[in-house]
């Protein structure tokens, strides 16, 4: 104790550790206080960082590349089964909902396609829940990388292409027996749709991811929403009840992402009755969910306290 013989009072005392949290000024992704460019220098960095972990899974996947070939193939084939589904059903019956084969296919093409983008993008958040009961998000709080970047891109299953695939050749194949006049603003639909999709697809998962913070154990609710919605969005509005349409336009907008615009492609009439230009709204509704996603990311990430929270 001689070195603290310069205290009456005994030893200084040691201030207990701050627990680990995804709030406070001084959390270890936070780099500097936010300033006018703060919002744009960290998506700057979280698109950094997430490119150079995907590098870093893609070049682990392709180490194996006859295993990743087989489960892609797996992956395509799986999805396939969902439009053979369909396929029997028009076998027994000509239209669905007022709705031809073809346009069905529209429908299942454009949707699979924008959830195959999401799910290759996004798709690891759906295990964050297991990372906040287990407290390995622990572990991503202590990098220097924001937390987003790292959960997006963990374990980045790039087999997941099957899925886009088998999406794009359904949305190929429908394209090619549809009967729609086409315009120049019809064509532009198309890739506005799958880009607006696959971003609002994004938000659902970020903001389901978010609500993992609170509930720690709900992947399921989660799933029910992306995985249950696209499976839902492959099918005509009008077969499901009016109160289930109006709850994926107004509350969670999935039906921005291929109902809407496709009843403006294919000629089709609102069971909503909303106004025409609901159907090109897609891409600004597609930025306010990403925004509340951001948001909603944000507020969950400082909620944190650590495994058991």
């Amino acid at each position: 104790m001689a070195e603290y013989a310069e205290y009456a009072d005994g030893p200084p005392a040691v201030p207990a550790a701050a627990p680990i949290t995804g709030a406070g000024p001084h959390a270890p992704w936070r780099h500097a206080p936010d300033g006018p460019h703060g919002p744009w220098r960290r998506a700057t960095e979280s698109v950094r960082a997430y490119r150079l972990i995907v590098a870093m899974w893609i070049r682990s996947t392709m180490a194996y590349r006859t295993s990743f070939l087989l489960t892609a193939f797996g992956n395509f084939a799986a999805t396939a089964l969902d439009f053979v589904t369909i396929l029997l059903m028009f076998s027994h019956i000509t239209v669905l909902g007022g709705f031809t084969l073809p346009e069905v296919a529209f429908l299942y093409g454009t949707s699979s396609t924008s959830f195959g983008l999401a799910d290759l993008v996004m798709g690891s958040m759906d295990r964050l829940g297991r990372r906040v009961r287990d407290g390995t998000l622990d572990t991503l709080l202590l990098r220097p990388v924001p937390v987003l970047a790292q959960v997006a891109a963990d374990r980045f299953a790039l087999r997941r292409l099957g899925r886009v695939t088998q999406g794009l050749l359904v949305l190929a194949w429908s394209l090619a027996r549809l009967d729609v006049a086409w315009t120049p603003v019809k064509l532009l639909m198309l890739p506005v749709m799958l880009l607006s999709g696959g971003a609002l697809f994004s938000a659902v998962f970020v903001g389901g991811a978010a609500f993992q913070f609170w509930a720690n154990d709900a992947a399921e609710v989660q799933s029910s929403v992306t995985y249950g919605g696209n499976t839902m969005l492959q099918y005509p509005p009008n077969i499901f009840a009016r109160d289930l349409v109006r709850g994926v336009t107004f509350v969670v907008p999935l039906a921005f992402v291929n109902w809407l615009p496709a009843l403006y492609v294919l000629g089709e009439p609102d069971p909503l009755g909303l106004p025409a230009w609901v159907d090109f709204a897609s891409p600004a509704v597609a930025l306010l969910c990403c925004a509340l996603a951001g948001l909603a990311w944000r507020a969950g990430l400082r909620s944190y306290r650590s495994t058991g929270s």
